[in-house]
């Protein structure tokens, strides 16, 4: 009895049987079926293999959130070139809640004023890759993945003749409070008030005014690999002693997260305005260079994605059997088609005998 119920489930399961077998004495092996068979091996051997490469390739996914953390510091990285003396210009930072943050963190080194066309391969590398940047956003991607490094600030120093060092190199970095702010750079030392602070303008000579400058480096927050901020390499030059420059700077919390780094950091995008100085006409003001900054309240996280494994083997899968069943039924088309036009003519098999 239990022999007998295995042998009706077996036959059960084999009638449910979605793949049925057919004889080799069966079966006609065709030089057309062979050619297609070719084709299609082909077509699955390429397509896996670029799929393969689809695989391996990832891409950054852009996601925002509100930035609730105020109460950390804000780094400032600063290299900037002054073709003013150290003696007579002083750079500091005052923000919205009106505190002044000394610059102790930042060096004044005596240095030649070099113009851009005069500079290193990696400054004009960089120059390039900031101009693409302005036109090809999708470039970004692959300067995250890349982990690619700005160019180091230009060696303008001379060792042979120290007269010509009539230019500051103000560099270093900052922390201050999370709130907007105003970094400036302008004539005289810095010095504390009880409403605010000042600069001792009134010792330097208005004949050695000179704002022209050039900005190798401006960051907010750690420095990282992969990351080139839009005011590296830019140079100003001053047409007048009254001149004053003006960089309206957002900033935006960032979180990068690649396989190669996974930080935090701040990118910042920014305005351009210069304008000279003549109160006469109306154009009020004070001349030096005035980075003012905001923070944005919206923090973008960055992450480095790549195709899972199973989504992958799918694909392949969905590759190989497309290809299979696309190819035989083209195949049986294509031999139904031949048939009818030799049947209607009376062409090959079709021949009548004589």
């Amino acid at each position: 009895m239990r022999r007998l119920t295995k042998k009706k489930a077996l036959t059960l399961v084999k009638e449910l049987d979605a793949f049925p077998k057919v004889p080799e004495s069966y079966v006609e092996s065709t030089a057309s079926g062979g050619t297609v068979s070719l084709i299609a091996f082909t077509f699955m051997a390429v397509l896996a293999f670029l799929e393969f490469f689809v695989y391996r390739h990832t891409w950054m996914k852009y996601e925002y959130e509100v930035d609730r953390d105020f109460s950390s510091k804000l780094r400032i990285n600063v290299d900037i070139t002054v073709a003013m003396r150290c003696q007579y210009i002083g750079a500091d930072v005052l923000d919205l809640a009106e505190t002044m943050v000394a610059s102790d963190g930042l060096q004044y080194e005596p240095v030649a004023f070099v113009v851009l066309i005069f500079l290193s391969l990696p400054v004009r590398t960089l120059l390039h890759i900031q101009e693409r940047l302005r036109v090809e956003h999708a470039l970004q991607d692959v300067i995250f993945k890349a982990a690619i490094k700005g160019a180091p600030p230009a060696q303008t120093k001379s060792e042979d003749s120290t007269a010509s060092l009539s230019a500051c190199r103000i560099h270093g970095h900052l922390y201050v409070n999370k709130v907007a702010g105003n970094f400036h750079i302008t004539v005289g030392k810095s010095i504390p008030h009880p409403r605010g602070h000042a600069h001792l303008a009134a010792l330097v000579a208005h004949d050695s005014y000179n704002f022209s400058h050039r900005i190798d480096h401006l960051s907010f927050g750690e420095p990282l690999p992969g990351i080139i901020s839009p005011l590296d390499g830019t140079e100003k030059i001053a047409t007048d002693s009254n001149h004053m420059f003006q960089y309206f700077i957002t900033i935006v919390p960032t979180k990068l997260n690649t396989y190669k780094v996974s930080a935090e950091t701040h990118q910042y995008s920014v305005t351009e305005r210069e304008r000279v100085i003549n109160h006469a006409a109306g154009s009020h003001g004070v001349s030096g260079i005035f980075m003012k900054y905001d923070i944005s309240s919206l923090m973008v996280k960055v992450t480095e994605q790549h195709m899972p494994l199973w989504q992958f083997l799918v694909r392949l899968c969905g590759i190989i059997g497309g290809i299979f069943s696309t190819t035989g039924m083209i195949h049986g088309l294509v031999g139904f088609l031949v048939d009818v036009v030799c049947c209607r003519f009376q062409m090959g098999i079709y021949k009548p005998v004589s």
